[in-house]
């Protein structure tokens, strides 16, 4: 056997660790068993048994609401943060300042942005979530934006201004065009990480507004349950769907 053979070894080890207890909670989500962990028949039913279950319903509607509300505003800042940081304060110590929130870890800034409502009397609830979502999800469009505006040619916006074009037209059809991709991208990955973040939501929820991972958590400490390995299957299918959306969307865009 070919010594490069063996360096396939490790990687096979490494992905199967990763990958096969996945692979085990999405087969035992179709067990026909209460126990979890005991195969005794194929069945659904636990994917039904979700949508009758009061707490995981508002569990997800609480999280679709911060996830979608934290994209949309952590995309848009994030991409102005990026323009800003690229094209008019080029300065390494601002560009590390922006991405710090990106960084640092989840604990430290859930525990800062905890003191910070506690100072300004802001009450917990889904809109201090959403805030701190934004807070997080703004530095990786930013990272991702500010990566794609290394590559693109500055030159086409100065020919714009040069040729007569303001400024909101110059970056409406030749800014934004070209930034699309990383946008994108961007957008999608906030959305992935507010979608099962837990350690933020968990020190800036309010106890009436519990989101998916808080609900997920608070069901699991009395053991996991076919409703969980269901539950989990579905969120990554979600985040499987979202990724292929996001790299399908990326190609069509770079080949307009």
């Amino acid at each position: 056997m070919p010594k490069v053979g063996w360096l396939r070894v490790p990687l096979v080890i490494t992905y199967a660790f990763l990958y096969l207890p996945i692979a085990v909670l999405v087969v035992m989500s179709f067990n026909a068993s209460k126990t979890p962990f005991i195969w005794t028949g194929f069945s659904t039913k636990w994917y039904g048994e979700l949508l009758n279950n009061e707490l995981i319903r508002e569990g997800f509607v609480n999280t679709m609401i911060v996830a979608v509300g934290a994209t949309i505003l952590a995309t848009v800042l994030g991409t102005l943060l990026a323009i800003g940081v690229a094209r008019y304060f080029r300065s390494a110590i601002v560009e590390a300042y922006s991405l710090a929130p990106a960084i640092i870890p989840d604990l430290a800034l859930a525990i800062g942005l905890l003191a910070l409502f506690g100072m300004l009397g802001v009450t917990l609830s889904l809109f201090s979530v959403l805030l701190s979502h934004v807070v997080f999800g703004m530095a990786f469009v930013a990272a991702v934006v500010i990566a794609r505006l290394g590559q693109t040619d500055s030159s086409l916006e100065e020919a714009s201004r040069d040729l007569g074009a303001g400024a909101t037209t110059t970056f409406v059809r030749i800014t934004l065009p070209s930034l699309a991709p990383a946008i994108i991208a961007g957008a999608l990955l906030v959305f992935t990480l507010s979608l099962d973040e837990f350690v933020i939501a968990f020190f800036t929820d309010g106890p009436s507004t519990p989101t998916l991972p808080i609900v997920i958590y608070s069901m699991v400490r009395f053991g996991v349950t076919p409703e969980i390995n269901a539950l989990a299957a579905l969120l990554l299918l979600v985040s499987f769907t979202i990724v292929l959306s996001a790299q399908r969307i990326t190609r069509l865009t770079d080949s307009v």
